[in-house]
């Protein structure tokens, strides 16, 4: 496929902490890809570390959905 005719994907980066569980069910319930996005780290002692981290790849429209369960599976992991 060429870069006209395949659709443009978007990436949700997991911050460092996230529970496997809510990582999991984001990848059975959607359909998205889980990759390693490297991404530099600007705070505390990392000043300028580059770490792999994990995402979910996947449409617009599925993104969207995806970031609106994270945030709500999130909230209940904290307890809010």
């Amino acid at each position: 496929m060429d870069e006209q005719t395949s659709p443009q994907l978007y990436d949700l980066i997991f911050p460092p902490g996230t529970p496997r569980s809510i990582i999991r069910d984001i990848i059975n319930q959607f359909d998205v890809e889980l990759i390693d996005s490297p991404e530099r780290l600007n705070f505390a002692n990392m000043e300028g570390d580059v770490r792999n981290l994990i995402a979910a790849r996947g449409k617009k429209e599925v993104m969207i959905l995806v970031e609106a369960y994270f945030k709500e599976k999130m909230k209940e992991f904290a307890g809010e």
